[in-house]
């Protein structure tokens, strides 16, 4: 595993202190870890996100559009 050194102004270690008290990480490496893991979650959704919005328009989910896929699932499930 890497190690990285930051500086921080004192308001922004003071809140990651009070980030470990409270949130129950054991260190503040923990919590940075979960933002960055949080950040890597979010940056994935923004990407999937735009990758459908430039993908081409599929079939249009009206009511006949989820009676297909209700029955899809029924069928299944008798097997």
């Amino acid at each position: 595993m890497g190690t990285m050194n930051i500086s921080l102004p004192e308001s922004l270690k003071s809140y990651v202190d009070h980030q470990v008290l409270e949130g129950g990480y054991g260190t503040s490496s923990e919590f940075v870890r979960e933002l960055i893991r949080k950040d890597q979650d979010r940056s994935r959704l923004r990407n999937l996100l735009l990758e459908g919005a430039a993908s081409p328009t599929g079939e249009v989910a009206d009511e006949t559009y989820f009676e297909g896929v209700r029955q899809s699932i029924r069928g299944r499930a008798k097997k």
